[in-house]
């Protein structure tokens, strides 16, 4: 239980320095406030809905994914490496996927919901 603990504490405190100094996270996470009633109107039934705020958590996740990766090349050495930015480029990328599958998933869903109000 202890490990649980510990593991939810540490969690909270990176949760708390990204969200103190980390731009893009700042942003997912409004964005997901803002997409949990959104999402309710746009969703035609509970499966989309979890399928639409699903997408966002994703999102946030390799968000924080890259974030660690960035920490982890930053502690390692500020002088440019060309595995350090390959490493940096392939967090962004990863990054720019999940963005691409949430626009899908959230297009999808907005056209499915106009679709079937003027049928």
């Amino acid at each position: 239980m202890e490990r649980l603990i510990n593991a939810f504490l540490n969690s909270v405190r990176a949760f708390g320095r990204l969200i103190r100094s980390e731009t893009a996270f700042q942003q997912e996470v409004i964005l997901l406030l803002v997409a949990i009633p959104v999402g309710w109107f746009i969703a035609t039934n509970w499966a989309v809905y979890a399928l639409l705020i699903g997408a966002i958590l994703v999102l946030i996740m390799v968000e924080v994914l890259n974030t660690g990766i960035e920490a982890t090349c930053n502690a390692i050495s500020r002088e440019f490496h060309i595995d350090i930015q390959l490493a940096k480029d392939c967090g962004s990328l990863a990054v720019l996927i999940a963005i691409i599958i949430t626009l899908g998933i959230w297009g999808f869903a907005l056209f499915e919901r106009l679709a079937g109000a003027s049928a």
